[in-house]
């Protein structure tokens, strides 16, 4: 009995074998497969183990209005605010310029969540990547704080607890005289 299931298994894999046909997907073709794709930097030596951190404050040359202005992937320009010294010695110059991988968009949802921009592959001349925060998330304004008390407060009138479902987070903007912080890690390799 178990040479019969055994010898029947055997007869569907060999068989669902023989009739795989290799598919041409025509969408990744016409889109990006005439592109040449960037390989990731590969850290396969490190030490993290130093803790010292210099905080490195960028502002960004064009306003971002909201997350709707960007797209996953853009890369966004900005200048160094502040000229950088390590051990007396000149790092990064004044308004050098820097740049970010816009990497993860979420935007706003019902009961006050907020909008997220989350930024990251953070480029600077004559710094390494590896020195350098890897993320750093732009937030909207968070109403889910007035929300959530609000709901609870109604729900003793049964429909208007549902009604702050309608409620959304803020956007997030990035604006050019509020500038965000990264962190150089000057001893890391």
């Amino acid at each position: 009995m178990s040479k019969r299931i055994l010898g029947l298994l055997l007869t569907f894999l060999i068989g669902s074998c023989a009739f795989a046909e290799l598919l041409n997907d025509d969408f990744v073709d016409s889109t990006i497969g005439q592109q040449e794709l960037q390989q990731p930097e590969i850290h396969s030596t490190y030490d993290y183990t130093s803790t010292t951190k210099i905080p490195i404050k960028l502002s960004i040359i064009k306003d971002i209005k909201s997350e709707n202005d960007i797209h996953e992937g853009d890369i966004l320009n900005f200048l160094i605010k502040d000229e950088i010294k390590y051990n007396d010695k000149i790092i990064i110059q004044e308004l050098t310029p820097a740049t970010a991988r816009v990497e993860t968009i979420s935007r706003s949802g019902m009961n006050g969540i907020p909008a997220i921009i989350t930024l990251g592959d953070f480029k600077i001349k004559n710094i390494h990547n590896g020195q350098l925060t890897g993320f750093y998330d732009v937030k909207g304004q968070d109403r889910s704080i007035i929300v959530f008390p609000l709901k609870w407060a109604l729900t003793i009138l049964p429909p208007s607890g549902s009604l702050t479902n309608f409620i959304k987070g803020g956007h997030a903007k990035i604006k050019t005289k509020k500038p965000i912080t990264i962190y150089y890690y000057p001893d890391w390799t």
